[in-house]
C-alpha cells in the first residue's frame, strides 16, 4: 500500500527513511524561511520535530510564509505549524514552543536531544548563541542569512559563511564567530545584492521559500544518507 514514503524510499532508502523516522530536527524561527524548512522536513518522514517561534500569525505573512493562511491569523505561529505537519505526519512526534528564543533563555530548550537545528532567527545576537551552543554540544546546524530584498532565488547558495560575499547579515556573523572561534558554519545566503534598501526588509513569496526548501534538503540529505 501507498504511504508517506512512498515516492521518497527510491531516492533516500529504506535505511535511510529508518534513520528519519529515528531523527529529532529542531527549527528555530517559522517565519518566511523556517516555515517551509519545517514542512519540508515533516513531509520527508522525521521522527520528531520541535518548532519554536514566539510570535503570532499576521496579515503581513500571507505573502511569504507557508502556515500564515487567513484560517490562521491570530495564531501562535508554531501552533499553526504543528497543526499542518500532524496533518501531514501525524506520526511525528511535536513539540510546538511558543518561545522569543534570546541569549539568556537557549539553555531552556532541549538542543542537546537534536540531531539537527535549523537557524531561521532574524536576530544576529540569538543566531550567533544559537550556533555557539549547537558547537558546544556537536550538534549540526544550519543558518540561514538573509532573504529580504532579494528578486532571484537562484542566487542563493549553500556554503561555509566564511565563503559568503555580499550578505550583510552573513558579513556581521562573520566577524562575531571569528571572535568567538568559530571556524565553520554551513548557510544559506544569497550573492544578488539588494534590489532596495528597507526596513523592515521587502520580501516576496519565491525567494524565503526557496532558502527554506534548500535548508530542508540539506538536512534530509545530512540525516538520512550521510551527504
Amino acid at each position: 500500500m501507498e504511504n508517506i514514503y512512498t515516492r521518497t524510499l527510491p531516492l533516500l532508502t529504506g535505511e535511510g527513511i529508518e534513520k528519519l523516522k529515528n531523527s529529532r530536527v529542531a527549527i528555530f524561527g517559522l517565519g518566511g524561511v523556517g516555515s517551509y524548512a519545517a514542512e519540508s522536513i515533516a513531509r520527508a518522514g522525521v521522527g520528531s520535530l520541535i518548532l519554536i517561534d514566539g510570535d503570532t500569525v499576521a496579515e503581513s505573512n500571507l505573502n511569504r510564509q507557508i502556515y500564515a493562511l487567513k484560517s490562521t491569523i491570530g495564531q501562535d505561529k508554531a501552533a499553526a505549524a504543528k497543526n499542518r505537519c500532524l496533518d501531514i505526519n501525524p506520526d511525528c512526534g511535536i513539540l510546538a514552543i511558543k518561545k522569543t528564543v534570546t541569549p539568556d533563555n537557549l539553555s531552556e530548550l532541549p538542543l542537546n536531544s537534536c540531531d539537527y537545528v535549523v537557524d531561521a532567527i532574524d536576530d544576529i545576537r540569538t543566531k550567533t548563541a544559537l550556533v555557539v551552543k549547537c558547537k558546544e554540544l556537536n550538534v549540526p546546524i544550519i543558518s540561514s542569512m538573509g532573504t529580504g530584498n532579494k528578486l532571484y532565488p537562484q542566487r542563493l547558495k549553500i556554503a561555509d559563511i566564511y565563503e559568503t560575499s555580499v550578505c550583510p547579515l552573513a558579513r556581521v556573523m562573520r566577524h562575531d564567530l571569528r571572535k568567538l572561534g568559530i571556524e565553520k558554519l554551513k548557510v544559506v545566503y544569497s550573492d544578488e545584492e539588494p534590489v532596495v534598501r528597507c526596513f523592515p526588509p521587502a520580501s516576496v513569496s519565491f525567494v524565503p521559500s526557496v532558502a527554506g526548501l534548500m535548508i530542508g534538503g540539506e538536512v534530509i540529505r545530512s540525516l538520512s544518507l550521510g551527504l
